[in-house]
């Protein structure tokens, strides 16, 4: 069984966390994000450590761990940000951002304009590079996810877009 709902959250200096009814709100340098609680955890804030708490045991196993981990995931956003890279390979393959929209040149007869939601910035370095950025994982994630679905990679060439961290494994061709 999983002990993450014991781990307490160390709340870092220039964090603030306020509950009002179910709501948690985790304020920082760079934004602020939103939780509702299930009914069946609670959340106390003692010397600057967060703690979870449930009622019963099988709201410990399924919803403690899941929130203690989600409301860690908002501090460190808070705090630092996450980041998702991807990499366009392709000949002709290419993207850039204006404004709120990133457009995609992936070797299809149209280009893509994919809008960029609020809490989420992206960035073209280069031609071929892709950086998500945000405070809130669930989204930069979803993000980087929603742009590589216009062209996953494919088996034979590898291209396509990936993540700058993916391994792509190329099948062999076939023989006569």
């Amino acid at each position: 069984m999983s002990r993450v709902a014991k781990m307490p959250v160390k709340i870092p200096a220039g964090v603030q966390i306020t509950m009002a009814d179910r709501l948690v709100t985790v304020k920082g340098a760079k934004a602020s994000l939103n939780l509702d609680l299930p009914a069946s955890v609670e959340v106390e804030i003692v010397d600057g450590v967060l703690s979870v708490s449930s009622a019963s045991v099988q709201s410990n196993a399924m919803q403690s761990g899941t929130v203690r981990a989600l409301i860690a995931n908002m501090v460190e956003g808070v705090t630092q940000g996450y980041q998702k890279k991807l990499q366009l390979v392709g000949v002709g393959y290419r993207a850039a951002s204006q404004g709120k929209k990133v457009n995609l040149a992936l070797g299809f007869s149209h280009p893509i304009e994919y809008p960029i939601p609020e809490g989420v910035t992206v960035e073209t370095p280069s031609q071929t590079e892709i950086v998500v950025k945000g405070a809130d994982k669930k989204m930069v994630g979803q993000v980087a996810a929603d742009i590589r679905r216009f062209r996953p990679p494919e088996p034979y060439k590898g291209k396509g877009v990936r993540y700058s961290d993916e391994k792509v494994e190329l099948k062999e061709a076939k023989k006569k």
